[in-house]
């Protein structure tokens, strides 16, 4: 379904992916990792079209999104939540989920099953994002992203600053897209979060794509782990 093959970018003069190669289909959870800095948030803003890339493609379904204006992604069909969230903070809830179901045309009975995922949105419709809870900004990304209803969905460090009870929503969330044919491209460092949910891991390391193993291999082998992750 989304298939990435030797990108390139850089901020500047700087090289920040070197070549990194990837795929994920319907169904399916591919988890990046590696160490801070490796380019794992740099590869997902490739595929958005935030960061433009040098070299390299990015096909979904057979076409080549790579050189598409960035406001164009999400109408095929991606929806991206970034590390810290990146909320309109100004706007309400319900305008930030307004502006996710205006990017696919989504109907209003969209909005109500996200709503019924997150329930204590639909309690605060009227607040503006910036005076939520760190849970409840995470809960409203995830919420804008599907309002899209995406076939691939791009998660970055999506549980970073939660509590317990909040990261196992953010869990159930995504396996049940995983459920529902979404592929999912997933950014985690933690580790019993990955194992427990992902099929594949590709580890990135120097910009670079090193290895792409299942994940169950990982639970019985933690020699990747230490030299890629280092743990």
């Amino acid at each position: 379904m989304l298939e990435v093959s030797d990108l390139h970018c850089a901020y500047g003069n700087v090289n920040i992916l070197q070549g990194v190669s990837l795929s994920v289909t319907a169904g399916e959870i591919l988890c990046l990792m590696g160490r801070n800095g490796a380019g794992k948030t740099t590869t997902l803003k490739c595929i958005m079209g935030l960061v433009r890339s040098s070299s390299g493609s990015v096909m979904l379904d057979g076409l080549e999104i790579s050189q598409l204006p960035a406001h164009k992604i999400p109408g095929l069909g991606i929806g991206y939540i970034p590390q810290g969230r990146r909320l309109f903070s100004e706007l309400t809830v319900a305008e930030n989920l307004e502006i996710g179901l205006m990017t696919r045309n989504s109907g209003r009975n969209i909005r109500e099953q996200v709503l019924e995922i997150f329930p204590r949105l639909r309690e605060r419709m009227d607040q503006t994002a910036q005076t939520l809870s760190g849970g409840e900004q995470q809960m409203l990304a995830t919420a804008r992203a599907l309002c899209l209803e995406p076939a691939i969905l791009l998660l970055d460090e999506p549980t970073e600053g939660l509590q317990p009870s909040m990261i196992e929503q953010i869990r159930q969330v995504i396996i049940s897209m995983k459920n529902e044919g979404a592929a999912v491209i997933l950014v985690e460092q933690r580790l019993d979060a990955v194992l427990s949910i992902a099929n594949r891991v590709t580890f990135i390391e120097n910009g670079i794509s090193r290895e792409t193993v299942d994940a169950e291999k990982l639970d019985r082998d933690n020699e990747y782990l230490a030299r890629y992750v280092g743990v």
